[in-house]
């Protein structure tokens, strides 16, 4: 049951970091410069995808992604950090 509950909370713990790097992580100013938004109309027609939106919506979420993987392998790294340095009282 223990294992259970450790699994479904690193679950919870990686969603949380998504959802917080959903509002925080970008780089964009908005609205988007007319020289951005056409740097994104030619990405998009030379990878072949229809819409620009497209295209900025699947970057954004890898990068989100990514962020809240990042985030998430620093603090199980923290975490077993503390739990190696914490010695267990002997008596």
């Amino acid at each position: 049951m223990a294992t259970l509950a450790r699994r479904l909370f690193k679950i919870a713990l990686f969603i949380g970091l998504f959802c917080l790097a959903v509002p925080y992580v970008h780089t964009y100013p908005w609205p988007m410069p007319e020289s951005q938004s056409l740097i994104w109309w030619r990405t998009s027609r030379w990878l072949g995808v229809r819409d620009p939106e497209d295209l900025y919506f699947t970057v954004w979420a890898t990068i989100d992604l990514i962020v809240a993987a990042l985030a998430y392998v620093a603090i199980m790294r923290l975490w077993r950090y503390y739990r190696k340095r914490k010695k267990p009282i002997e008596g």
